[in-house]
């Protein structure tokens, strides 16, 4: 068995600490065990699992594994001290809030001989999946992806960063971006954001991505894809999955772990996380420059 220890439990590392408890029958995410969690608040048991200390999730023998589930600027400080104690590590995305800090981490895993990944559920869904599959072979000619959602938290960062899962769609679709603009918009009297980047496919074709954000804005992705068979308007309904997302990359990781997944998708991975990061690094600039 490979023992795991969840760091922060808000939704996400809740959802991490069950799906350990109750894995998928049959897949390797039987192989993972939960072995405690770590919180900055004192609190009890979380499902019947114990809460630990940050320096015996580092330093106990019978924990391999780290499940980083905290807000996304303390992301690269506790997966960077996990690496350092020898511990695999699976991060909630962005791995780091800058393309230099994530390399820094990828070059001290592959110096360890660990595996981090870095979680993309969005990447898993039915709807992204259909929406795949519906744009495939054809041919680009503009397109845009509008998301709005309700006011972020404090400690999730720039948009381009917090929001880089609409990103990685598009890095997805159409292959690795360019940026040729960015700006942001901001009223802090009502918590009003609104980032917008224009992009470039290896091609040249134009990509707009808006993140715009304030509280009581519906959670959605609005998208207009022009291709030259026809436009794409609305992310295609799709039944959700018989898995869970989270499980889904619960079972990914574990793979990862056991040596199941070749080391050519390893790298093409490592690839466009990198590449995403590039680019939201380059957005933040331009918007703040």
């Amino acid at each position: 068995m490979l023992g795991a220890v969840v760091v922060g439990v808000g939704t996400a590392g809740c959802v991490r600490i069950r799906d350990m408890l109750k894995p998928l029958a049959g897949s390797s995410a039987e192989k993972m065990e939960v072995r405690g969690f770590v919180s900055r608040r004192e609190l009890g048991p979380q499902q019947g699992v114990d809460q630990i200390p940050l320096d015996a999730a580092l330093t106990r023998d019978d924990i391999q594994a780290a499940f980083i589930c905290t807000e996304n600027q303390s992301h690269e400080d506790y997966v960077r001290k996990f690496l350092q104690a020898g511990k695999h590590v699976c991060v909630e995305y962005p791995m780091a809030m800058s393309h230099r800090g994530a390399l820094e981490l990828w070059d001290l895993a592959q110096q360890k001989g660990l595996i981090l990944h870095e979680e993309h559920i969005e990447l898993l869904s039915e709807d992204f999946k259909a929406l795949k599959t519906e744009v495939q072979g054809k041919v680009l000619q503009e397109g845009t992806l509008h998301f709005t959602g309700g006011a972020l938290k404090p400690g999730f960062g720039f948009p381009a960063f917090s929001g880089i899962a609409r990103l990685t769609w598009l890095v997805e679709l159409f292959g690795e971006l360019s940026v040729t603009a960015a700006t942001m918009e901001e009223d802090s009297g009502s918590g009003y954001t609104k980032m917008t980047a224009k992009l470039l496919t290896g091609d040249g074709r134009p990509l707009t991505w808006v993140e715009e954000r304030q509280a009581g804005l519906p959670r959605a992705k609005n998208i207009q894809l022009v291709f030259e068979s026809g436009t794409v308007s609305r992310v295609p309904a799709a039944p959700r999955g018989t898995v869970g997302l989270f499980m889904q990359d619960l079972v990914l990781f574990s793979n990862k772990l056991l040596g199941l997944v070749a080391p050519e998708d390893l790298q093409t991975e490592r690839v466009r996380v990198l590449h995403c990061l590039d680019l939201a690094d380059r957005i933040q600039q331009l918007c703040q420059g």
